[in-house]
């Protein structure tokens, strides 16, 4: 396992802290004109997904967490479990929903998400940065509705609910932007 020393700090840098896995997200380095220079660095707990904003000496080390992004395909939903495969292997991945919750929203059976393994437990679950997912219920659109900035609720085919333009109905498929929660982008 290889180490990282606060003052070789960067974005993306993981490292194991208190038992935690945490990603550098912003670091500065400090040199006040009077006592010792130290790091500033906003760090995220990948597991969690909480931020905290601490101070390190420049010679404090830590081991770095080597993290494992995988993409797999999603299978089926099964009792609480989620099941995912690994296509080069056909390995089965079972994952608690609570785990794989929000790129739920996002992804259907047999398309493919990004699942991050620290020491080959899962933790995070990432849908691709755009999907089509078909639209399932909302109100018609009526003639003439071209006006862009004008929007109603839509219900998607995972149960997400967005904000689509007037002229989307029933039975069309769109296309999302899942890095915001999910924004419609067009028609696909």
């Amino acid at each position: 396992m290889g180490f990282v020393t606060a003052g070789d700090f960067r974005k993306g840098i993981t490292f194991e802290m208190d038992g935690n896995v945490m990603v550098i997200v912003d670091f500065q380095h400090v040199k006040p004109g009077k006592g010792a220079a130290f790091v500033r660095a906003k760090i995220k707990n990948v597991i969690s997904g909480s931020i905290i904003e601490r101070t390190f000496n420049p010679s404090d080390k830590f081991e770095l967490a080597i993290i494992e992004r995988k993409e797999m395909q999603y299978l089926y939903s099964d009792g609480g479990l989620c099941y995912f495969m690994d296509p080069e292997t056909y390995e089965q991945t079972p994952l608690n929903e609570s785990q794989v919750e929000n790129a739920l929203l996002f992804i259907k059976e047999n398309t493919n998400a990004t699942i991050s393994f620290y020491k080959g437990a899962a933790f995070l679950v990432e849908p691709p940065n755009f999907v089509e997912l078909e639209v399932t219920v909302c109100e018609p659109g009526a003639k003439g509705d071209t006006v862009t900035n004008s929007t109603k609720p839509a219900t998607l085919e995972t149960g997400l609910v967005i904000n689509v333009p007037m002229f989307v109905n029933q039975g069309d498929v769109i296309r999302i932007d899942t890095r915001e929660g999910g924004e419609y982008m067009g028609r696909a």
